[in-house]
């Protein structure tokens, strides 16, 4: 479905305990550049709740909320096997709320404080696919992992490796990865392993933060 523009519409589900951040949000976001709040969520139970049956393009959450937070429903809905894009908003710049999020599955991060069409980008790009793991301060992710290991990759990464790494960031199977980028399984399979290979580590979640942590990504 496209705007009046022209532009294709994102309908988007806006997850918030705070109702004024949500009405907020919605003024900004509701308007004429082809992005639409769906529904409303005080909290990640009515959003795993709701988006069962009202799917949308992107989920627009906080991290922190009681009960179920923003990461618990992420885990809940890759759990179930809903893969709808989620973008998570917190007011704190910590690197260990970006660890929790790239594990969870997330396809982005951003602090609430952003401007307005950082975040309007944001919510298109992963519309469109994009991951966006990096957009706060990653010196305390790197401050961690330096304690495990700080090595350089054994070879130089290619740019369809580089493109799997974040996919892998954004929590995407083999299978989908091989979906998005039109590529056999079994091709991603081997691409995953040499990836692995590269980094010295045989687990995919420690290979996408070393990734991070050397910049790859």
């Amino acid at each position: 479905m496209n705007d009046a523009s022209g532009s294709a519409l994102v309908r988007i589900a806006l997850a918030d305990d705070q109702a004024l951040v949500r009405a907020g949000l919605r003024a900004l976001l509701d308007g004429p550049d082809g992005i639409q709040v769906a529904f409303e969520a005080d909290g990640g139970a009515e959003l795993l709740a709701r988006i069962a049956t009202s799917p949308v393009d992107v989920i627009l959450s906080d991290i922190r909320m009681p009960g179920v937070d923003g990461i618990d429903a992420l885990q809940q809905l890759r759990a179930r096997g809903d893969r709808t894009p989620v973008l998570l908003l917190t007011t704190f710049d910590d690197g260990d709320l970006l660890l929790r999020a790239a594990e969870a599955g997330a396809q982005g991060f951003l602090l609430k404080d952003a401007a307005p069409e950082d975040l309007r980008t944001a919510i298109r790009r992963v519309a469109e696919g994009d991951t966006l793991l990096q957009p706060v301060s990653t010196e305390p992710v790197r401050a961690r992992y330096r304690f495990h290991d700080e090595s350089p990759p054994s070879e130089r990464f290619s740019e369809r490796e580089v493109a799997i790494l974040r996919l892998l960031a954004g929590g995407y199977s083999n299978k989908e990865i091989a979906r998005t980028l039109f590529l056999a399984e079994g091709t991603v399979k081997n691409y995953v392993s040499n990836i692995l290979d590269k980094l010295d580590t045989r687990d995919r979640t420690r290979a996408v933060l070393k990734a991070i942590t050397l910049r790859i990504i």
